[in-house]
């Protein structure tokens, strides 16, 4: 990458301008410094739209709906999107004239020395990830935050003191894309659980665990790795990491391991460096569910291994808000709770949802299927009181594993607010409605974030009109 007095003048090609922030933070980074940055994207403008609104003022050539080989073969440098696959022709013409390919996360690895904590997981990792910040803010209020999270760590890299640290929740592109390039050495890495998911880009759950496994494969000796003792996934990563392992279950801890637990709906922690005994650093939670108190538990136990005292641990994840569009209570109308969960990308949050939603509860679901088994659906098919579903490649697939269980769904829905309206039927006289697609989000919506927004947007709407 060299230094940032090499960018001025440089031919960059940032690939994938998309919608969370990191191509729109990379053509940012490198306009500022006087390179001569082209954005190509596959989607148009009309998608867009506020991403290319964001570069304007700054000397950027767009290429949309489209990519031009030229523009790869001829540049100094490409940024590419971490969804991406590294297969894309286009990427190969940049190898083959011996151009570098970085990331967003590449470029500020190599640019920043400051402490990481490091973040991974299939569910529960933005949330952990944003329980670390909050914690360590009490102690350090320069930290950061950034990632898969949306928001790009080249966003915050000018403003950054330079022994802040830095959060960071990685995803599994992002890991795969850092592989063998000695960047990545969190001072704490941390694993939420591991489950099915993205398998329509990979050929199989092992390949998906082995980018995963990027998080700790930099770590050295002084370094502390995290991992979730429930989670089968997780049993052979201890042998296979320099770092110093600790663990968390919802169960007492052997005898051999240092880490955290849960018992009796608190949290406590034994064997770690510099704290002799055992402490209490989860005794109550602002956000609900028992998968949510494992992501506390984890977000704790890594603060505390980071030094942050378990008291001010204990005060911090007490007061933790939670994460918009992570079981977000933000409507209650007429007796009825509405429920935003849309980042249950997978049916298994779906699951956890149904279990912590009070009762009676409307489940919205659907959306586009990733080549996921849906049949841990089954288990909470009786739960809800109805089920309305999205149109999708997912719908049929859903609808076959509840009503295997003998429970009718409506729909498919090709609206979101006649999907909406159907839930507020079932609980016309009071409950929840929750929506938790358990699928990813493509074709109706742009993201599940914009999927997340729109749903509460069409509630908002509605429920004013009445």
């Amino acid at each position: 990458m060299g230094d940032l007095g090499s960018i001025a003048g440089r031919k960059v090609t940032v690939m994938g301008l998309g919608l969370h922030g990191g191509g729109l933070a990379s053509a940012l980074f490198f306009a500022r410094r006087g390179a001569e940055v082209t954005v190509t994207d596959l989607r148009g403008a009309e998608v867009l739209g506020d991403s290319i609104r964001g570069l304007e003022g700054y000397r950027v050539r767009f290429v949309l709906g489209r990519h031009e080989e030229s523009d790869f073969a001829r540049a100094d440098l490409v940024i590419k999107n971490p969804a991406v696959p590294p297969s894309s022709p286009f990427l190969g013409a940049a190898r083959s004239r011996g151009v570098p390919i970085e990331t967003d996360l590449s470029v500020f690895l190599s640019l920043a020395a400051n402490p990481v904590l490091a973040v991974t997981g299939s569910k529960g990792k933005s949330t952990t990830a944003s329980a670390i910040a909050f914690g360590l803010a009490r102690v350090r209020p320069g930290v950061k935050l950034g990632g898969n999270i949306t928001v790009s760590p080249l966003a915050f890299l000018e403003e950054l003191d330079s022994a802040a640290p830095v959060v960071l929740e990685l995803s599994s592109w992002q890991l795969g894309d850092l592989r063998g390039r000695g960047l990545l050495a969190p001072a704490v890495s941390a694993f939420t659980v591991i489950l099915p998911d993205h398998l329509d880009k990979y050929p199989g759950m092992p390949e998906y665990v082995e980018d995963k496994k990027v998080l700790f494969q930099g770590q050295g000796p002084d370094a502390k790795a995290v991992f979730n003792l429930d989670d089968p996934w997780q049993r052979e990563f201890p042998g296979e990491t320099r770092a110093q392992s600790f663990f968390y279950s919802a169960d007492p801890l052997p005898e051999w391991a240092g880490g955290a637990w849960l018992e009796a709906g608190e949290g406590r922690t034994r064997g770690l460096p510099g704290a002799a005994g055992s402490r209490t650093i989860l005794a109550g939670a602002r956000i609900p569910g028992t998968h949510n108190r494992m992501n506390l538990l984890c977000a704790g136990l890594a603060l505390q291994l980071y030094g942050v005292k378990a008291e001010v641990v204990r005060k911090a994840l007490a007061e933790f808000p939670g994460v918009e569009h992570r079981l977000e209570l933000f409507r209650d109308w007429r007796g009825i709770r509405f429920y935003n969960d849309s980042a249950a990308t997978i049916p298994q949050a779906t699951v956890q949802a149904l279990k912590t939603v009070e009762p009676p509860v409307a489940l919205i679901a659907g959306g586009t299927d990733k080549n996921i088994d849906f049949s841990p659906l089954g288990e909470v098919a009786r739960i809800p009181c109805g089920i309305v579903l999205l149109a999708g490649t997912a719908a049929e697939k859903i609808r076959a594993v509840l009503e295997a269980e003998g429970t009718r769904c409506e729909g498919p829905f090709e609206e979101l607010a006649a999907a909406v309206e159907a839930a507020v039927a079932l609980v016309s006289t009071g409950g929840s409605v929750l929506f938790s697609p358990g699928c990813a989000s493509f074709g109706m919506f742009l993201n599940e974030f914009d999927r997340g927004r729109k749903f509460k947007e069409t509630v908002n709407s509605l429920t004013a009109e009445s």
